[in-house]
Parts: C-alpha cells; sequence; structure tokens
C-alpha cells in the first residue's frame, strides 16, 4: 500500500491552488478565514465559479456533469480549497440528493435537477428528522398518502439546516403503515414554495439561525415526486447517510483549524512567552496534530483500498466519530488559548461590516460561538454512540 502522492498528483493539487487563489474573491476568503458569517449570495456565487470550471461536483461521474476524479484527486481537491480558505461545499444538492437521484431517481428525475444542483439552481436542504425521531430515524412519523396524482404530506420535520434559503426538500415519510417500521417509508421530493409547507426558525446556542423546524399541512406534491420505488425510503437513507458521515470528518477543515490554533498559540503569552512553546499547551497541540494526522491515514487507507478495488468497511464509521471529536477539541484549546477574552458572547461580531469595539484580538469574537456550534458535529449524521454501536457489532461481533 503506497500512501504517497504520485508527482502528477501533487501537480493536480498546485494546479487546483493557483486556480482557487486566482478566482476566489478576496472578501469571501477573509469571511472563511476569520470565521464571519457568509451570505447566501456567497455560497451560490462560489459554487457557479465552481462550476464554470468543470469543478462544480467534485464527487460525481463525468456522464452527469462531474470531472470525473479519482479518489485521490477529490481528497487533494477537499484539502486546497480548505486551506485555501473557500467556502465548504453545501453537501445537500452535492453530496446527498444528487448520489440518491443518480443511483435511485427515474431518468426525469435525473435530467431535471442534476444540472440544477450543479448551477446552483436549486438550493436543496434535508427533511428526516422530527421531534422524538432523531437517531431512531424509523420512527418517524410524517405520512404521505396517494391520492390520484398526487401525494398528500402531513407531519413535521426539525433540525432542518439552511431551509430558510431552500426552494427545494428532500424527505422520508411513511406511506405504508401497516409495513414493519423500516419497510413503509419511502423518499420523496418536494417545492418548499408549495401550499401548506411553513419553516420556522430555530435559534441555536450560538445565536444563529441555521437550523429550522417545517410543518406539512395537506401539502401535495406531483406522483412522480417519488424518488425510485415507495417503501425502499429507509435503503436509499442508509446509503445518503454514508456520503454524509464520510463527509463529516472533514480533514481539511481541520487542518486548516490547526493551523489556525498554531496561530493564536504563537499570539498568544502566558508569562511573557508564547503558548506554543509553554509545554502544556504544546503538548494539547501535539496531541491532536498526531489524532489528525492518524485520521488523514485512515482515510488515505480508504482511497489506497478503492484504488485497489476494495469496498470500504467500518472505517467510514472512524472518520465519522474521530473527525467530529478532533473538530471539537480544536475549538476547545482555541478557547482556552484566548483565555478570557474568549468569553464575551458577541455573535454579531462576526457579521461583515461590523463595526463595533472589540473585546481583545479580532480572532477572539467568533470563538464562542464556534465552540457552542461544534457541539453538534458528534450528534448530526449519526451520533457518536450509535456509530460506536455499529463498529462493536461489525468489528467485534459484540
Amino acid at each position: 500500500m503506497d500512501l504517497n502522492y504520485t508527482p502528477e498528483e501533487l501537480a493536480f493539487a498546485d494546479e487546483v491552488r493557483q486556480w482557487v487563489r486566482a478566482n476566489l474573491p478576496a472578501e469571501t476568503r477573509d469571511r472563511v478565514l476569520h470565521h464571519k458569517r457568509l451570505g447566501k449570495e456567497e455560497q451560490v456565487e462560489w459554487q457557479r465559479r465552481l462550476h464554470s470550471r468543470g469543478w462544480g461536483a467534485p464527487r460525481w461521474p463525468k456522464e452527469y456533469g462531474g470531472p470525473g476524479w479519482n479518489s485521490v484527486q477529490q481528497h487533494l481537491f477537499d484539502e486546497v480549497l480548505s486551506e485555501e480558505g473557500a467556502p465548504q461545499a453545501l453537501p445537500f444538492g452535492l453530496s446527498m440528493i444528487g448520489p440518491v437521484l443518480m443511483a435511485f431517481g427515474s431518468q426525469k428525475q435525473k435530467d431535471y435537477y442534476l444540472p440544477r444542483i450543479l448551477r446552483q439552481e436549486d438550493w436543496w436542504c434535508q427533511g428526516f428528522s422530527e421531534p422524538g425521531s432523531g437517531s431512531d430515524l424509523a420512527s418517524l412519523r410524517m405520512k404521505a398518502e396517494l391520492e390520484g396524482d398526487e401525494w398528500v404530506l402531513n407531519g413535521q420535520k426539525t433540525w432542518t439546516t439552511l431551509g430558510q434559503y431552500a426552494n427545494m426538500i428532500f424527505l422520508l415519510a411513511r406511506t405504508d403503515p401497516a409495513a414493519k417500521k423500516q419497510q413503509g417509508i419511502s423518499m420523496l421530493l418536494a417545492d418548499m414554495s408549495t401550499p401548506g409547507i411553513t419553516v420556522r426558525p430555530i435559534i441555536t446556542v450560538d445565536g444563529e439561525h441555521e437550523v429550522n423546524e417545517v410543518f406539512f399541512d395537506n401539502v401535495r406534491v406531483p406522483k412522480d415526486y417519488l424518488v425510485g420505488a415507495p417503501g425502499m425510503g429507509w435503503s436509499y437513507a442508509k446509503f445518503l447517510l454514508s456520503h454524509e458521515r464520510t463527509n463529516i470528518a472533514r480533514i481539511g477543515r481541520s487542518k486548516a483549524e490547526l493551523t489556525r490554533l498554531k496561530k493564536i498559540a504563537t499570539e498568544e503569552t502566558a508569562d511573557g512567552v508564547p503558548l506554543i512553546q509553554t509545554p502544556g499547551f504544546r503538548e494539547k497541540i501535539a496531541a491532536v496534530e498526531i489524532e489528525l494526522m492518524a485520521l488523514e491515514l485512515t482515510n488515505l487507507r480508504m482511497i489506497a483500498a478503492e484504488r485497489a478495488g476494495q469496498a470500504p468497511g467500518a472505517e467510514a464509521n472512524m472518520l465519522k466519530i474521530k473527525g467530529s471529536e478532533i473538530q471539537q477539541t480544536l475549538t476547545e484549546l482555541m478557547m482556552e488559548a484566548v483565555g478570557p477574552y474568549a468569553l464575551p458572547f458577541n455573535p454579531e461580531a462576526r457579521e461583515p461590516g461590523w463595526h463595533g469595539e472589540p473585546i481583545g484580538p479580532e480572532y477572539a469574537a467568533p470563538l464562542g460561538p464556534d465552540y457552542f456550534n461544534y457541539r453538534k458535529v458528534t450528534i448530526y449524521g449519526g451520533s457518536n454512540e450509535i456509530q460506536r454501536n455499529i463498529l462493536a457489532k461489525a468489528v467485534l461481533g459484540l
């Protein structure tokens, strides 16, 4: 197993880096690197620039408009974009419903929706979780009943990320209440402007409006908005979540955040000595860096296995667990490095154009909100406790 990059792969990474530096707006890059809020416009504009270069969907095959890259190129692309301060790709269209439609959607759905995802003409959101149905997703209660040529949807979804921006949603609903829990679920699509859909914000502990609850009251969608076959939604959801969990590892993003942590630890001092030179804090940085290196090697092993034609195994669950925990550790260490300047809670300081009086260094303001926000990463996409149960069963036979 060779984990070294070839000269051709390194040249590819350099090509991506040079293009990003020439095409990423400086203001957008600054907002990402300094953890300022990004609006919908910046996200859409960056996706369209990537699409114009042919890089809008790095994991898609050529037949659907992707570049047809191998897994190494995909990994390097993600890493370079994170290093250069590019916005994180929105996963709901590109990494979730897009691959599901490729695998299970009708030809009509593929022809219509996949090009729109590439051009960012549709902003998708995910309708899986419900009050009382999170990790136990098979207990969901939302109903979809077929009346003539329409499905009638009734129920509620929650934790719908960026649903306030979305014009489309993919969701799970119970279409056969008499079937066993997993067998009675179907996957459907819906236009968010359909009468009967109500979106209400949920303001999270970091002061952000990132998630929502969505209500469906006799919402009618066309019959052909069903994805694949009725009753197969659970299988399609497992397929989708396998993509989501790998993405949650965010190795490139964590490497960029590690660099940020080291920079903060160089500027912050203890008794006149930079924190990065103090034994205690230096050891904490080294510990998380070692874990991140191990995570990246695990990911590279998955890539090497894919090169050899082998299917990934439990590594995807491991990536989700360790990747999310490393992200949390990095936020904790940045808070610790800044000390009392991280305590004032001022989410408004993340707004572009904010001109209030800063408390401490500029990089301190986002640290508290980031710390609170990243408490969620060990929960969404399947909580880490559930992932460990899966690993115990699959690897240890428990």
